[in-house]
C-alpha cells in the first residue's frame, strides 16, 4: 500500500512540475513550450518506445525461448552475452554507433533520423526480456513437462498450454523493465534527429535553463512510472491463480 502511495505522489509531482514550468512563459531569451508542444513530443516519444519494445518482444521472447530448446541450449551463453552487450555499451554510444552506419536493413534507414533511434532503443532493450524469457522457460519444474507428455500433448501444446501461460509472468516483467529503460533512453534520440520529449529536455541543456530542462525530464519521468504501473498491472492479471495462491500462502 505504501509504494502505491509513493506512485501516486510520485505522478503528481510530475504532472505538477510540467503545469508549473509550462506556465511560467519566458524562460531566460526563450519561452517554454506549449501544452500542444509536450503532447506532440510525448506522443513522438511513444510512438519510438512502442516499435523499439514491440520489436524487441518479438525477438527476445522467441530467442530466449529458442535457447531453452535441448538442441539449442549450447548456445544460450552466446545469445545472453551478445543481448548483455547492448547495455554493456552506454546507451548514447549505441545511438550514435546506429546513426554513422552507411547503409540499410529491410526498411530502415541508418543516419540521422527516427528509425536509427528506434533500432537503437531495441538493442538497448532487448536484454531484459532476451533473459526473463530464458529464465522463465529454463526454470519450469520438468515433472509438468513430463506429465503433459504423459497426457499426450505435443511440443507445441506443451508450450503454449504449459510453459508460456507459467513464464508469461516473469516475460512481462522484462518487458515492464525494458519499457521503463526504454523511455528514458528515448530522450537521447533527439540527439541523432529522432523526435520526442528530448527535444525539449535537450533545449534546456543546450540552453543552461534548468526550468526547460525539467519541463521535459518530467513528463518523461511520467511516462516511465505510468508505464512500469499499467505493465505491472497486466503482469498481475495474467499471472495464474494457482501461481497468486502458491504466492500468498509462502
Amino acid at each position: 500500500m505504501r509504494r502505491w502511495i509513493v506512485l501516486v505522489v510520485m505522478l503528481i509531482v510530475m504532472v505538477g512540475l510540467t503545469i508549473w514550468t509550462t506556465s511560467v512563459g519566458d524562460i531566460g531569451i526563450f519561452h517554454a513550450f506549449t501544452y500542444a508542444d509536450i503532447f506532440t513530443h510525448t506522443k513522438d516519444h511513444l510512438i519510438m518506445v512502442f516499435w523499439a519494445v514491440l520489436i524487441a518482444v518479438i525477438v527476445g521472447v522467441p530467442l530466449g525461448t529458442l535457447v531453452t530448446r535441448p538442441g539449442f541450449s549450447r548456445i544460450s551463453p552466446l545469445v545472453l552475452g551478445g543481448a548483455n552487450i547492448g547495455q554493456s555499451i552506454p546507451s548514447l554510444a549505441i545511438i550514435a554507433i546506429m546513426a554513422t552506419l552507411p547503409f540499410s536493413l529491410f526498411f530502415f534507414d541508418f543516419g540521422f533520423n527516427r528509425e536509427t533511434a528506434i533500432v537503437a532503443l531495441f538493442i538497448y532493450g532487448l536484454l531484459p526480456i532476451v533473459r526473463n524469457s530464458y529464465a522463465s522457460m529454463n526454470n519450469i519444474n520438468p515433472a509438468l513437462i513430463e506429465s503433459a507428455r504423459g497426457m499426450g500433448m505435443t511440443r507445441w501444446q506443451i508450450i503454449r498450454k504449459i510453459e508460456l501461460p507459467l513464464a508469461m509472468p516473469v516475460i512481462m516483467t522484462g518487458i515492464r523493465v525494458s519499457t521503463v529503460i526504454t523511455v528514458g533512453t528515448a530522450e537521447l534520440a533527439v540527439l541523432v534527429g529522432g523526435k520526442g520529449l528530448g527535444t525539449i529536455t535537450f533545449t534546456g541543456v543546450f540552453a543552461r535553463e534548468v526550468l526547460l530542462i525539467i519541463q521535459g525530464a518530467a513528463p518523461t519521468a511520467f511516462l516511465a512510472v505510468s508505464l512500469g504501473i499499467i505493465l505491472e498491472s497486466i503482469e498481475k492479471w495474467i499471472t495464474p491463480r494457482g501461481m497468486k495462491i502458491k504466492v500468498k500462502n509462502s
